[in-house]
Order: C-alpha cells, then structure tokens, then sequence
C-alpha cells in the first residue's frame, strides 16, 4: 500500500504558522510533510478556492484526496503527528479533541490576525483574487 500524501497549505509570512508548520512531525506509518506557502499560485490552492475557503480562515490539510479545513485541519495533524519531543506531545494534548480544536483554532487565528497587522504584512484574500479573475 503506497502512503498517502500529505500536503499543508499555510501562510508562510506568519512567523506562528510558519514555526508551527516546520515543528509539527507526523508519524513514520504516515509519511513525509509536504508544506505550501498559500501565497503562491499553486494547483492545491485552487482547489482551496474552488471550494470557497478563505485561506487566511484557515490551514488546509490534504492527505490522498480528502481535504481538512481550520480545526478540523489542526485536530487531524495531531492524530496523524508523532509524540516525540515536547512541542508534538503539546499539540497532541491540545488538538486530539475535535471540541478543543474547535474552541482553540479561533483563538490562534485571531491571534494570527493580529500578528499580521502588527508586522504590515497583507492577507492572502484567495477568495478575493478568485472574484478579480472572474471579471
């Protein structure tokens, strides 16, 4: 049986996401990390759009052909994630429960949000750019 791929859509401008992205480590069984930076123009991306989700919303987690959007995306990182090190034991603990990835992924978003602001960097706005293309 071949391993899935697993493909992280994040922004990399985020110093959290981008931290958070290169420490997360999933198990051997599941395989290797494929990480995209959602400000650039990818196949995956498009996809993203295409189902009307608003990156700077949320990471988006691929694995095969099944997508995983927000809390969703960070609860299945931590169920596929290794438990070595403190970080991956951490985000463990934090994301296991669906509930708790639901209740802690808009906090973490807000917190992104302002983090942006704070270092002038501009949202990615895939939805936006998928209006502008239309026209």
């Amino acid at each position: 049986m071949a391993e899935p791929n697993v493909v992280l859509v994040y922004d990399k401008q985020c110093p959290a996401c981008d931290n958070y992205c290169r420490w997360v480590r999933l198990r051997d069984a599941v395989g290797p990390l494929q990480l995209v930076d959602a400000r650039e123009d990818t196949e995956i991306l498009s996809e993203i759009t295409a189902r009307g989700w608003d990156i700077d919303q949320g990471m988006v987690l691929k694995v095969g052909e099944q997508l995983y959007y927000g809390a969703d995306a960070i609860h299945a990182l931590a169920l596929m994630g290794s438990r070595s090190g403190l970080f991956n034991r951490l985000n463990y603990w934090m994301f296991r429960s669906p509930r708790m990835a639901s209740v802690l992924y808009p906090v973490l978003r807000a917190l992104r949000n302002l983090l942006l602001k704070a270092l002038r960097k501009s949202k990615i706005n895939n939805l936006g750019k998928a209006d502008n293309e239309r026209f």
